[in-house]
C-alpha cells in the first residue's frame, strides 16, 4: 500500500507521532476536518476539470465551424473578383 509515496511502516509512524502530539479525543475530529478538506478539494478539481472540458469543447466547435464557413467565403471572393 503506498499513499502519496508513503509506505504502511512510514504511515503507522505517523499515526503515532499524532496521536501523542494531539492526543486520543482531538485525533478524530482531525481526521474529520482533513477528510473534509481533501474531499472539498477533490470536489474543486473535479468542477475545474469540467469547466475545462466544456470550455475545450465550445472552443473545439468554433472552430470546426470557422473551418467549414472560411472556404465558402473564399469561393463568394474568388466569384465576386471573377
Amino acid at each position: 500500500m503506498n499513499i502519496f509515496g508513503i509506505g504502511l511502516p512510514e504511515m503507522a509512524v505517523i499515526m503515532v507521532v499524532a496521536l501523542l502530539v494531539f492526543g486520543p479525543k482531538k485525533l478524530p475530529e482531525i481526521g474529520r476536518s482533513l477528510g473534509k478538506a481533501i474531499r472539498g478539494f477533490q470536489d474543486a478539481s473535479k468542477e475545474f476539470q469540467n469547466e475545462f472540458q466544456k470550455e475545450a469543447q465550445q472552443l473545439e466547435e468554433a472552430v470546426k465551424t470557422t473551418a467549414e464557413i472560411e472556404p465558402k467565403q473564399l469561393e463568394a471572393v474568388q466569384k465576386d473578383e471573377a
